[in-house]
């Protein structure tokens, strides 16, 4: 339709939509010459390039499946993917030699350098053999971050992917002069399925930055006039935090998605402050992600809500019974789509635990769902702290503590407790050149949520543990912070 238009913008060069086209082709007749074939899979690990995107296409067009890699991850990490998706095929970016090299039994049968793929796509032919796919296969293997236990491989298939760019064509209104800012790594669900994909549907442009950067964000939103981003709120955060936040040229942005967690409601009014608004949502990779979205009209009067289920979503809010909750009351979203995945790669138990046999996803999240259907996100079901009888979730608490103005970044966790059996601990990170004793951080919270869900406790970090996507890995925290005396914990506050 379109295939003069600038598709891809990377490190300065423009590709055309034929452009990538036709270099998919040829990728696809590079991975034939290998011998792969309908339902082999294709790993590429490697920083955001056009490349990632062009072993996606030319995979599926042969009715093979890619398997996008964190090149975060650890060689043992790594290893255990590439063997539980039994890869054919290992595509390795630039400063992925090292990684690759310490894979213990890689039994890959053809692992290329991506500066070597790329030498064989240029002097490939141009069209690879024609593959009629069905919608139901299998288009990609995303492995989850893995925050406990072994990651699993979330199976999605070609029609998952096309329902959810429509998704997000109607929740976002994308148009065809969008030009998407693309900073998440693309092995993440929230950038492919939610900014890339739904972006060369629609015919817009795409800026692939290969790491997230705050300052050269920045660079490129004013540079390109971008016009939509998708990010985490560590994302956002770091982006607010610039010096430059309050004088760049942000006039071109019409959306910013922001998932991955709960947004903090003091950077809502950040961006608010410079006539920017969020548009949340809620989804996960077993989702395909979308689930919930907050629209542009609803962002107004609804601070802090993930919004009502996508267009095409089925959604609930349930009990421990499955039976659907009153509005106020917190239950466990359950989902159904003709995206959701098609189970957990080679792993029917695991996928029995959470898809049912008529499709409905258990996210494992806990909302609350207000008078209008609106949902606010909780937390984690095995995240929430159970104190004397109460139910607390982190995610409310942690939303008051960034309010507090010395509180860079924050999480809450549960911690043994005689009396009550379990009682929150907040691990505090403060910002450059502030300070700020347990006493004050604890009382900021008084009189803002109920007592019993003030944290007992504050610890002191320089960072917080996060997986490439954003989120807040609880378990290391839980690891790290959950047993820490009380002398080194801060002063306690009367329950």
């Amino acid at each position: 339709m379109s295939g003069h238009r600038v598709a891809v913008v990377f490190e300065g060069k423009e590709l055309t939509f034929e452009e990538v086209r036709a270099r998919s082709g040829r990728v696809g007749t590079v991975l034939d010459g290998l011998g792969v074939a309908r339902g082999d899979r294709v790993a590429y690990l490697g920083v955001n390039h056009p490349a990632f995107l062009e072993t996606l296409f030319g995979a599926g067009g042969l009715g093979a499946i890619f398997v996008p890699l964190n090149f975060r991850l650890a060689a043992p990490e790594l290893g255990y993917i590439l063997g539980d998706c039994g890869a054919n095929v290992l595509i390795y970016g630039e400063g992925q030699a090292e990684a690759v090299r310490r894979i213990e039994n890689l039994e890959v049968p053809h692992v290329i350098p991506l500066a070597e793929f790329e030498r064989r796509v240029d002097a490939a032919a141009d069209e690879a053999p024609q593959t009629d796919v069905g919608g139901d296969e299998i288009a990609m293997i995303m492995y989850t971050s893995g925050t406990t236990g072994r990651p699993k491989g979330v199976a999605l298939s070609h029609a998952s992917l096309a329902w959810n760019s429509l998704e997000v064509l109607i929740d976002v209104d994308l148009a065809g002069d969008e030009v998407t800012l693309v900073s998440g790594p693309m092995f993440h669900v929230g950038a492919l399925n939610q900014t890339v994909l739904p972006t060369f549907l629609k015919g817009g442009k795409a800026i692939l930055m290969p790491a997230f950067n705050p300052e050269a964000a920045l660079d490129l939103i004013e540079r390109y006039r971008v016009t939509y981003m998708f990010g985490v709120p560590a994302m956002f955060q770091a982006i607010s935090a610039s010096p430059r936040f309050g004088t760049a040229d942000l006039s071109s942005v019409r959306s910013l998605i922001c998932g991955g967690a709960p947004v903090p409601e003091a950077l809502i009014t950040r961006y608010r402050a410079r006539g920017l608004r969020f548009q949340q949502g809620y989804g996960l990779t077993e989702s395909g992600p979308s689930a919930l979205f907050l629209r542009q009209h609803d962002g107004g009067d609804r601070v802090g809500s993930a919004g009502k289920p996508c267009f095409f979503t089925d959604l609930e809010v349930v009990d421990a019974s499955g039976t659907p909750v009153a509005p106020g009351e917190p239950g466990e979203i359950v989902v159904r789509s003709p995206h959701t995945m098609a189970g957990y790669w080679n792993k029917p138990a695991e996928t029995a635990e959470v898809l049912s046999a008529d499709g409905w996803l258990r996210t494992g999240d806990i909302a609350v769902v207000d008078e209008d259907g609106f949902l606010a996100i909780r937390d984690r079901v095995k995240d929430m702290i159970i104190s004397g009888g109460e139910n607390i979730y982190p995610a409310e608490v942690e939303d008051v503590l960034y309010g507090h103005p010395a509180v860079a970044e924050c999480a809450v966790i549960g911690v043994p407790d005689e009396k009550w059996g379990e009682v929150g601990r907040a691990i505090v990170v403060l910002r450059d050149g502030t300070t700020a004793e347990p006493p004050e951080i604890l009382g900021f919270l008084t009189g803002k949520i109920a007592n019993y869900k003030i944290p007992k406790s504050v610890v002191y970090a320089t960072s917080l543990p996060r997986t490439a996507s954003g989120k807040l890995v609880k378990s290391q925290l839980r690891s790290r912070y959950g047993e820490v005396a009380d002398s080194e914990a801060g002063a306690a506050v009367p329950r």
